[in-house]
Parts: C-alpha cells; structure tokens; sequence
C-alpha cells in the first residue's frame, strides 16, 4: 500500500489569483505520493513556474528540482521584476530590464496600448503556442498571455498571465507589473506593425497624404517598416488623452518625450 504523505504550501500576493478561494491567502496542505519535483507540484495546484521567482522550503530557497517531502513547509513568491534576489536560489533568468512584448491571440488589443506607450509588442492572431515560446526566447521577450497553460510550458523563462479581461485595465496592469511609467514614450512606434516612427520631411511624403492634410498640417512622421504616415490629427489628441489617463494612474508621476 502506498503511504499518502503531505506538504503545506502558502502563496504570496498575485499568485493567488490561481488559486481556488479555499486556498488564497493562506497555508493549507497538499497530499502527495513518492518525491515530486516540487515544480510539477506547483503547476498541479494551479500556479505556472513561470510566474514564480523565490521557493523557500522550510526557510531555506531551493529550485525547481528539489523532490518534497513529508511536512514540508513551503512558501511560493511571484515575480520580482523590481527588486534584487541574488542571494536566494533564482528560479529563472534575471528580470528583463529593457521589456519587450510578445502577446497570445487574446490580447489583440492590449497590444495597440502598449505600442501607443512605446513598448516593443509583437502580436500576431496565428501564431502557435510554440511560435511564441521560441520567439520569445531569441528575442529576449516577456509573454503576455491569457492562457495558463502556456506559461505552463517547461521553455518559458519570462512570462504573466495578465488577469484583468478589459484591455483599458490591462495597460495599466502592465505598467504596475512591469514598472512602466517610467519608460513611456509615447507615438515611438507603429499601431499596426509594431516598427519604429521618425519624423519625414513633407516633400517626402505628399503623395500619400489625403487632400486636406496636405493643406493644414505640416509635420509627419513615418514607420520604418510598413511606411504608414502619422500626424497630429484629431486622431493624436484622442490618442494624447489616452496617455494622459494611463499616466495619471501612477501615484509617483512620470515624464515623457513626445515627438
């Protein structure tokens, strides 16, 4: 007969947000048999490695190999993109301190948020789990995703399962997660395809433009990539106002380049 044994495990801040309500916020324990890797038991209560930064086992940081055992006491940390955690065992590569985005086919929208701040976001509405990963992995990118599973994958090495469904609350749980008040700048690049804008020269690009932009507006900015033509239209200042209202949600305040 094989003995059931068991560990107490406790979640901190947003990694309850995977948990089922009779375990948030609280030590409850976890049956087991054998010697689990105690990154497989942590992903069978729910919670993606990838989301993890710091596991203490009976205060002392371990990694994800480590096998538990019978009355261990286990505390399981979230990401710490802000602070410094050299000292313990660190359970995936350093934070990404310059970030860049690569989203899942559920975050269509959040995407144009994030390049309107100026925030690198590749997106695209095919592609495949996999696809993802390996880019995300060439390009040194942080997963935005609302699919646990995929963050689940034992290849994802920086990933968030970004909770909130509304993508004009998501923008802003992005720039709490990942510190981005302090990195925007904004109308940097392209809504559509996610190149770099500069400002052109109107002689440049007058052939493109509509017959009344040509009249009244003198200032352009181009994609280096898919060559879209950009100016301070009232498309801008509805677009300004949506800056303005992410800005205002950080306490501490930020300052910006406009171009």
């Amino acid at each position: 007969m094989i003995q059931s044994k068991k560990a107490f495990f406790r979640f901190y801040a947003e990694l309850n947000d995977f948990l089922s309500a009779n375990r948030k916020a609280q030590t409850f324990s976890y049956p087991f048999t054998g010697s689990p890797a105690i990154k497989d038991t942590i992903e069978a209560i729910g919670v993606p490695h990838s989301e993890i930064d710091l596991i203490l086992v009976n205060s002392g940081s371990v990694d994800f190999n480590y096998q538990i055992k019978d009355n261990d006491r286990v505390s399981v940390y979230p990401v710490f993109e802000l602070f410094d955690i050299r000292s313990t065992t660190r359970l995936r590569p350093a934070p990404l301190r310059e970030p860049k985005f690569i989203l899942d086919i559920n975050l269509g929208k959040l995407v144009k948020y994030l390049r309107l701040l100026g925030f690198d976001s590749l997106y695209q509405n095919d592609y495949e789990d996999i696809e993802i990963i390996k880019t995300a992995q060439n390009t040194k990118r942080i997963i935005l995703t609302r699919d646990v599973g995929l963050l689940k994958n034992k290849l994802v090495t920086h990933g968030y399962w970004v909770r909130s469904t509304i993508p004009k609350i998501q923008i802003v749980e992005m720039a709490t997660k990942f510190d981005l008040f302090s990195k925007i700048k904004p109308f940097q690049i392209c809504l559509s395809c996610n190149g770099e804008i500069i400002a052109v020269k109107k002689s440049k690009v007058i052939d493109k433009l509509p017959p009344r932009t040509k009249l009244y507006f003198n200032d352009f900015f181009e994609c280096q990539s898919c060559h879209k033509i950009y100016w301070r239209g009232t498309h801008y200042e509805r677009m300004l106002q949506i800056v303005e209202d992410i800005k205002k949600e950080n306490k501490s305040g930020i300052s910006n380049k406009m171009f």
